[in-house]
């Protein structure tokens, strides 16, 4: 047996350094293999990496591209701003007047309300055809109101060549007067400008506009100071606009006179109604002195009036009933030199609300007088 115990010991001699040298041979090749597994995902995120940076670029010049496209003006008509930024102050005057009316042919009655004109002081901040601003009630500063409701008013513009919007939100408080009835049988000149604290509304909604001449007319000019119309033109305009509107009326405050003959349908405590309308007008801008330009556009609209009275639906009723006629009027002066801007604005809307029984006329606008200038000038875009 010692002859075997010694052949197994010379095999386990040449075998030890073969197995050994197999594993060694193994480790190296998972080595390797997870080496180039490594170096794959790495050679992987780079190209990753270099494809998103691609598409970035790519979507970034197309971005500006687009941008551009939307502010392309023909230089002969307008010059682009000079400057990035733009800082503003104003003195506003509210203008209100709502109209109530019951519809009876044979015995029409109606009542008419519009508060003192309110004034308020405002501060805006613009970014290039961006403007945001926040406007605040003189006599809320100076005079004793602590008790009454206060007035409301905040807006966002956007303004480009192509198109602009509008978002507003505005709440009136409880300073409306009685200014004039109709179909009551009363000579009682005692009965107008009354004091009545019974009607508040709010308003809240969007006006979206697209400009057709966009090359040659800038709305920008008159009311984000943002170009210079240098040469007259005038433009088309489509409209969309979406409003919701509130009012509260308590019609018990009327003065007794009134109140016995008014009509069951003016009894009412709540009306809300939401206003999707479409409209087509035009405008224009009268360059006439050098860096003034005045502008004047009318821009009326179809609208689709969904309504509650008194949180009642009308689902009976034919939709047809619902379409009533808006309309939104612009007006401005303004004097820009590019650094320095002074001037005034006038923006009205009227809404027509109107059912078998009952029709409500509301019309508001702002009057605005402005100075302010430009800041942080452009750098030269590239070609």
């Amino acid at each position: 047996m010692h002859w075997f115990a010694r052949l197994l010991l010379f095999f386990l001699l040449i075998l030890c350094p073969i197995i050994i040298l197999a594993q060694n041979e193994k480790k190296d090749t998972v080595v390797q293999e997870r080496r180039a597994l490594l170096a794959s995902l790495a050679g992987g995120m780079v190209n990753l990496t270099d494809n998103i940076a691609t598409i970035v670029r790519h979507t970034g010049r197309k971005i500006r591209n687009e941008v551009k496209d939307f502010n392309a003006i023909d230089t002969n008509y307008i010059s682009p701003n000079k400057y990035n930024l733009a800082f503003m102050l104003e003195h506003s005057t509210w203008y209100e007047h709502y109209r109530l009316g019951n519809n009876n042919r044979n015995h029409p009655k109606r009542l008419s309300f519009s508060p003192t004109l309110g004034t308020k002081l405002g501060v805006y901040f613009g970014w290039r055809w961006i403007f945001l601003g926040y406007t605040f009630d003189i006599e809320d500063l100076f005079g004793d109101n602590k008790d009454k409701p206060k007035k409301k008013e905040m807006s966002l513009n956007i303004y480009s060549s192509k198109f602009g919007v509008d978002l507003y939100y505005r709440k009136t408080g409880s300073d409306f007067k009685l200014r004039s009835y109709e179909g009551f049988d009363l000579n009682d000149p005692s009965l107008k400008d009354i004091h009545f604290d019974g009607l508040q509304s709010s308003i809240r909604g969007l006006n979206a506009y697209w400009i057709f001449n966009h090359r040659k007319f800038s709305y920008p000019a008159v009311y984000s100071q943002s170009t210079n119309q240098r040469r007259s033109a005038g433009s088309f305009m489509a409209g969309f606009s979406y409003s919701q509107h509130r009012i509260s009326f308590d019609y018990e405050k009327l003065p007794p006179a009134i109140l016995d003959r008014l009509s069951p349908s003016m009894q009412f405590s709540h009306i809300k109604y939401s206003d999707y309308s479409l409209g087509f007008g035009y405008g224009y801008n009268w360059v006439f002195a050098k860096n003034w330009v005045s502008n004047l556009s009318l821009l009326p609209g179809i609208g689709y009036k969904k309504s509650k009275i008194d949180d009642n639906d009308f689902k009976n009723e034919s939709w047809i009933k619902d379409i009533n006629f808006d309309l939104i009027t612009r007006a401005g002066i303004v004097y820009n030199n590019s650094k320095y801007f002074v001037g005034a604005s006038l923006v009205l809307h009227t809404y027509d609300y109107r059912k078998p029984s009952l029709s409500v006329t509301n019309s508001f606008g702002t009057l605005r007088i402005y100075a302010g200038f430009n800041f942080w000038r452009r750098k030269p875009s590239k070609p």
